[in-house]
């Protein structure tokens, strides 16, 4: 292909970690940031565990007006776009703007302000024909998850395209797909792209609660997420955000940026099967595998790593060891894989870009992060999940994968950049 898109820049709000120097810190050293809910009284509810950031929008630069007027899910976007610009060397106001697009992940929006001021105009529910008059000037960008990819744009004066993609779990590899997308076919020299999302709401973890699909170990929030392991009994709710800085990589040489690495290979699958289950096969993951290996012009053998969807739930962890063994051949049983879900849980929609940034940290330092609170292998998952310990590797190529409720199967391709600045 002739066009390429690399990342120069990369930003994240993660739990127990604002900033890419402190999620590395966390992910290479196993440690865990999942607690018990401190955001609202989690007691009426089965599963009462999160993996929240602890984030204060004006510590973080956000003036007062910003914080009371973007959901959290905008705030974080903002916060990792200022990092990722910065990580990037990328000067807004010196683009082009008609060249610089925005692609933005999130799976629920502005779930949190939605339920806060519906609780407002309802008065805590009481009222079925609410009152607009107790509504906040700016409850239509709440409705609206597009707004998000809004205040990237004015963030970054984008005029190029700007977009939201929202296909549930998947939504973080997804955007950073579709923004690879808009590079190679021409229609954007930089994209800023990533996916954010902030979930941890009663009206969240009520759904969740009611599919058994989130953990009900309470009683040890740390270890609450148990990917691979025998005693796994459902994720962990996340919250957070990561923004990358794409460029058409000899726009970056030009400017002579700093490249991370090359998104070589994307594609994404549906498995047109159920809404919220999986085909135990994995067929469907493993197809999204091999299109995103055959775009990159990757063998399965090549890949070093894979950062796996890896939730903890009974069903993904045994369709996803059948998806790598279906996709990668006999290679599957000598890659390390690992889920950093253990560790700071599932966002839903930001998941898939978080997961993007540990890739790239882990090929920077040559470390594989490690699958946390891994004890006790499921029989059925039998391949080198890289339990409790991080692992020293060359890190050259790698594969990250998620899957999401809908059906959605979908799968990237990182190689290390080849002829870029140091």
């Amino acid at each position: 292909m002739s066009r390429r898109a690399v990342i120069t820049g990369m930003g994240v709000v993660a739990p127990d970690a604002i900033g890419t120097k402190q999620l590395w810190d966390l992910l290479s050293t196993g440690r865990t940031a999942t607690r018990t809910i401190s955001f609202f009284d989690p007691s009426p509810f089965r599963s009462q565990v999160a993996a929240e950031c602890d984030f204060d929008p004006l510590r973080e630069g956000l003036s007062q007006q910003q914080a009371r007027r973007l959901d959290r899910a905008a705030q974080f976007a903002v916060v990792c776009t200022r990092e990722a610009l910065t990580d990037s060397g990328l000067e807004p106001a010196a683009a082009d703007p008609g060249r610089l697009g925005v692609s933005i992940g999130s799976a629920v929006g502005c779930t949190m302000s939605l339920e806060t001021e519906y609780a407002v105009v309802s008065d805590g529910g009481r009222l079925w024909n609410v009152d607009d008059g107790y509504a906040v000037p700016y409850l239509y960008d709440y409705l609206v998850p597009s707004s998000i990819a809004t205040e990237v744009a004015r963030e970054t004066g984008a005029e190029g395209p700007v977009s939201l993609v929202s296909t549930g779990c998947t939504s973080g590899l997804d955007a950073v797909g579709r923004a690879v997308e808009l590079v190679r076919e021409g229609a954007a020299d930089v994209m800023i792209t990533g996916a954010t999302d902030a979930p941890i709401s009663p009206i969240t973890v009520a759904c969740f609660d009611a599919i058994k699909a989130t953990t009900p170990r309470n009683d040890d929030p740390g270890t609450a997420s148990r990917p691979f392991d025998r005693s796994r009994n459902g994720f962990v709710l996340g919250e957070g955000a990561a923004v990358f800085v794409l460029e058409e990589r000899e726009h970056a040489l030009t400017r002579g940026a700093h490249i991370h690495a090359e998104v070589t290979g994307f594609a994404s699958r549906s498995n047109a099967f159920h809404m919220t289950g999986l085909r135990p096969d994995g067929a469907e993951m493993a197809e999204a595998i091999r299109a995103a290996l055959t775009q990159a012009r990757t063998a399965p053998e090549d890949i070093d790593y894979i950062n796996a969807h890896g939730s903890g739930t009974k069903q993904n962890d045994r369709h996803e060891t059948a998806a790598f063994k279906r996709g990668l051949g006999e290679h599957a049983r000598r890659v390390p894989v690992s889920s950093v879900k253990s560790m700071i849980g599932h966002s839903l929609g930001a998941i898939g870009s978080l997961e993007i940034a540990a890739c790239l940290l882990a090929m920077r330092h040559g470390v594989v992060p490690p699958t946390a609170n891994l004890h006790e292998p499921d029989p059925e998952c039998d391949l080198d999940y890289v339990p409790l310990v991080a692992r020293e590797a060359r890190l050259g190529t790698v594969l990250s994968v998620g899957s999401g409720f809908g059906g959605f199967q979908s799968a990237m391709v990182l190689s290390g950049a080849e002829g870029g600045p140091a």
